[in-house]
């Protein structure tokens, strides 16, 4: 996994962290951790935590997996181009304000991962605590979407998955904060980061473009030989 994916995946998680604060802030104050000590509370947090970054390293895993295929017949850098104007493409259309994909099945699909959180919400052992974050990496997330596109384009297996933890990891200081000190961030301050938001997806475009070009410029795009893409290892 080169630095550049590293620091796109670390940036996007940081950034969404503020969107999973608004979306995501009623499941991480259920954590009940009111009567726990300080160590415990910090415990059973990062064990929520935890829980979602497995998640989404599964989702890097299986993105991976198929990212891979893409690699070995060599279609790497069409298809991290085409993921970089896809990405753009959504980004100009949010400005509009008009919807993207429907994707089919998705009200019925949230409406059960949300019965699955709901049986972990408020429970105390620290397996619930940890299948509750696990749960909740699962709700559907235009961003989460937004870092899986990144994770298809890395090329390789592990890529993948790092760039997926990557993100979670991201998104941990900001939740965490919220599920110790159980504060909601401030409306200003959630429009700010909203606004930037399309941005950062939109820089994340130009990287996958530029990885795309094989320009061989270190860490923004690597050249990328005929060979080392049909035979490197995952």
């Amino acid at each position: 996994m080169t630095l550049q994916l590293f620091i796109s995946a670390l940036v996007l998680g940081g950034i969404s962290s503020f969107h999973c604060v608004g979306m995501c802030g009623a499941f991480a104050f259920s954590i009940p951790t009111d009567n726990l000590s300080h160590t415990r509370k910090v415990y059973a947090i990062l064990l929520y935590n935890i829980g979602r970054i497995t998640t989404y390293s599964i989702f890097g895993l299986l993105f991976g997996l198929l990212g891979r295929q893409i690699s070995v017949a060599g279609f790497q850098q069409w298809f991290s181009i085409t993921a970089g104007i896809i990405v753009l493409m959504v980004v100009i259309q949010s400005f509009f304000k008009k919807p993207v994909f429907h994707l089919p099945g998705y009200n019925k699909a949230s409406s059960l991962i949300v019965k699955l959180i709901a049986r972990f919400v408020g429970k105390p052992s620290l397996s619930s605590i940890y299948l509750l974050g696990v749960s909740n990496g699962l709700l559907p997330c235009g961003l989460v979407y937004m870092a899986i596109t990144g994770a298809l384009a890395a090329g390789t297996v592990s890529a993948a998955t790092g760039f997926m933890a990557a993100y979670g990891l991201g998104t941990l200081p900001a939740m965490f904060l919220l599920s110790y000190f159980r504060f909601m961030v401030g409306i200003a301050v959630r429009n700010t980061i909203r606004r930037a938001v399309p941005f950062v997806v939109a820089a994340m475009g130009v990287l996958l473009i530029l990885r795309g070009m094989n320009l061989n410029i270190p860490y923004i795009s690597p050249a990328i030989s005929s060979s080392h893409r049909v035979t490197q290892c995952p």
